[in-house]
């Protein structure tokens, strides 16, 4: 088996979602990103970003 030390190769995305009243929150699946952004009343927008 290889070894993955320090994560080498393993990439992972959050999903940052920023409100219109400039509040950023990250998720770690697209769909709570979206979930939130729905209970927020929809005018946010969300971005995959590297942590």
């Amino acid at each position: 088996m290889a070894c993955n030390c320090g994560r080498a190769g393993r990439s992972t995305l959050v999903y940052r979602l920023v409100l219109p009243n400039g509040v950023t929150r990250d998720y770690p699946t697209r769909q709570e990103a979206d979930a939130a952004n729905r209970r927020a009343g929809g005018g946010g927008s969300i971005t995959a970003v590297r942590p």
